[in-house]
């Protein structure tokens, strides 16, 4: 496209990257329809949905198509994705501790990735993976560090992944090694999570507080 045209929605919505993001949509919605019978095949298709994940930010980047609606589908995916593979490990482990386990951690990774880029949009910034070092070195090295952030989410996902591989006998013993190796990755990003939603709150109420010092000002 020449610098000199209009971009319009529609360009936007067909950007590449956010293609890709449609792909992963696709490849997720597959992984859940064969996830209670196919496992192997559940995760090949399911590795392609998160591995497409690194490949959006870098062609995005590449042809200077970055979009809020490409930042939004990318969050909304991953979330969505992780929900789907979550809500079948309370079908896989129905016991009340399990289930809490999942249903707590499911909450926190939504809210805490909802709440920061409601925060960050709210005030003003792009995205919500802009975090300053003296707001949080750890958010910082997350969200700034491609290598990091990589890491750490295949880290996150291999481990649901290991737990999912567990509950079928015959990948049990696989299942467990990719818990045990993938354990540290995954605590880490608990503790993001955590972090990451405290951070929100406070920028939330840093908000709500000068909008009402504005207003008693104006009375």
């Amino acid at each position: 496209m020449s610098s000199t045209e209009q971009v319009t929605a529609k360009d936007v919505v067909w950007y590449i990257p956010n293609k890709i993001g449609y792909m992963r949509v696709i490849s997720a919605i597959i992984s859940f329809a064969t996830m209670r019978d196919y496992p192997f095949l559940t995760m090949l298709v399911y590795g392609v949905s998160c591995l497409l994940d690194a490949l959006d930010g870098t062609m995005a980047r590449k042809y200077n198509q970055v979009s809020r609606l490409g930042a939004v589908l990318d969050m909304v995916t991953d979330r969505s994705t992780t929900s789907g593979l979550m809500c079948y490990l309370c079908f896989a482990y129905p016991s009340r501790i399990w289930c809490v386990f999942f249903q707590v951690l499911l909450g926190l990774d939504i809210s805490s990735h909802y709440m920061h880029m409601y925060a960050n949009l709210s005030g003003g910034q792009g995205s919500h993976k802009n975090v300053s070092k003296e707001s949080s070195r750890l958010l910082h090295l997350y969200y700034t560090r491609r290598d990091v952030l990589f890491t750490i989410c295949a880290f996150n996902e291999v481990f649901y992944g290991g737990l999912y591989f567990y509950s079928f006998p015959q990948y049990a013993t696989v299942g467990k090694w990719l818990c045990i190796i993938c354990l540290p990755g995954y605590i880490f990003k608990q503790v993001a999570n955590v972090i990451q939603l405290n951070r929100a709150a406070l920028m939330l109420a840093e908000l709500d507080a000068k909008d009402a010092n504005e207003r008693a000002k104006s009375q």
